[in-house]
């Protein structure tokens, strides 16, 4: 049972406990999938499909046909709605991207240019559940960034068959193939490529410990990855205000991920954290997935108490938080004061979940406390800049002094040759 706690100027370490981190422990398992893929190709993954999943077909893609089928098998509406979360989110989008830039002087040029990745995929994790929302956060920025070639990567099971609501939602966002793999042998063969699956540049979307940890070891070797994602995060500020239902609601929105996710409740008032803990054991009995939900809440789960809404937010800045709700009266007062989140979710009425499929703003969010330092998915992971410099002989001759003395600082005698033999002509 959770037992709130009054805040009484601990380090934040010992506040919130140890934060669970992506390890090693599998490292030697994903190594030798990894080094498998590379060697067999598709052989490789239709062994590990059948023995990881069931899926023991020889097809490695999804057909038209199966397009065609999923949209048939979609519920009434469905489509709709997806079309208007997709509308959403390029909204949000489009203002991320940019442009390039030059600086035009008499004699030079200097400037930059933005080039869209040449080849992205996307993984989508399969199992139990859909994710169709994983489509849309990563593939409606790729295209508005102009990535020429948008894959996914999903595990199927025995039946061999993707969920309907995830390649409906590809369709729509203009992912050009999906492939029936998932698993480290999924990042394996995006990576380097195989008979069947196209090697790509960068890879994007979350997974399991052993997803994760092959985009670690494929990262800055075979492509580019998105970042490292550890369990989800929930932290929410709350005031007098407040509906103790609903604030337990959010918490357990994220507790339902997984077993290691973490929820946070940070408050002005003993008994409204008395009250939060009660809903939290009562809600959770209703949720289908209550085993994992229950299981975050007695390890992950932290209720703490503070004097007032300065001090909970200078804590949810230490703590660098992937969803920080404001669920207090005037929360635009507090905004500014927040520094280190991957999402805020401002007031009384906008649960985490809003952000989660509809919104618009991404999804997928640095956890781990990397908010500190990084940024939610966006416009900007499906580009790349590439500078380029022009002189001509007058302003080279001008520059000459300067870059052959600063040359000859670093002991770079090369350096300062390769100019001064073109001003000496």
């Amino acid at each position: 049972m959770i037992k709130p706690v009054e805040y009484n100027g601990e380090r934040v370490e010992k506040l919130f406990g140890e934060r669970e981190q992506l390890t090693n422990s599998v490292e030697t398992v994903v190594r030798s999938i990894i080094a498998d893929v590379r060697t067999r190709g598709d052989d490789a993954l239709r062994e590990y499909a059948q023995k990881f999943d069931g899926y023991d077909g020889d097809a490695l893609e999804v057909t038209e046909q199966e397009f065609a089928a999923a949209e048939r098998a979609l519920p009434d509406g469905y489509k709709a709605m997806l079309e208007r979360a997709i509308a959403n989110i390029r909204a949000f989008h489009v203002k991320q991207k940019r442009d390039g830039f030059e600086i035009r002087e008499r004699d030079r040029i200097v400037g930059q240019k933005v080039t869209p990745v040449r080849r992205v995929a996307i993984y989508v994790p399969g199992g139990t559940a859909a994710y169709p929302s994983t489509v849309l956060m990563n593939a409606v920025p790729a295209k508005i960034a102009g990535v020429p070639m948008l894959v996914m990567a999903t595990p199927v099971k025995a039946d061999g068959v993707v969920k309907p609501e995830v390649l409906v939602a590809a369709k729509l966002c203009g992912v050009d193939k999906v492939y029936k793999t998932g698993g480290a042998q999924a990042i394996a063969a995006l990576a380097y490529g195989t008979e069947s699956v196209v090697k790509v540049d960068k890879i994007t979307g979350p997974g399991n410990a052993y997803v994760a940890e092959a985009k670690r070891q494929v990262s800055g070797v075979a492509c580019g990855i998105d970042m490292l994602a550890g369990p989800s995060e929930i932290l929410v500020v709350a005031d007098g205000g407040a509906c103790a239902r609903n604030v337990a609601a959010d918490m357990l929105s994220q507790a339902e991920h997984d077993k290691l996710a973490s929820a946070i409740l940070i408050c002005t008032g003993m008994s409204f954290a008395q009250d939060v803990v009660v809903e939290l054991y009562k809600q959770v009995e209703a949720l289908p997935r209550r085993d994992i939900a229950r299981a975050s809440l007695d390890e992950k789960c932290k209720v703490i108490v503070v004097k007032d809404l300065d001090t909970a937010v200078a804590l949810a800045d230490e703590y660098a938080p992937e969803h920080l709700e404001l669920c207090v009266e005037d929360p635009f007062a507090l905004l500014d004061k927040v520094k280190n989140a991957g999402s805020v979710f401002l007031g009384y009425n906008t649960p985490e979940a809003i952000g989660d499929y509809y919104a618009g703003a991404n999804h997928t969010l640095p956890t781990s406390g990397t908010a500190r330092f990084s940024s939610p998915l966006g416009v900007d992971d499906f580009v790349k800049t590439t500078q380029y410099i022009y002189y001509t002989d007058g302003a080279l001759a001008a520059a000459a002094p300067d870059v052959t003395a600063f040359a000859e600082s670093e002991g770079l005698s090369g350096h300062a040759e390769s100019v001064r033999k073109r001003v000496d002509q």
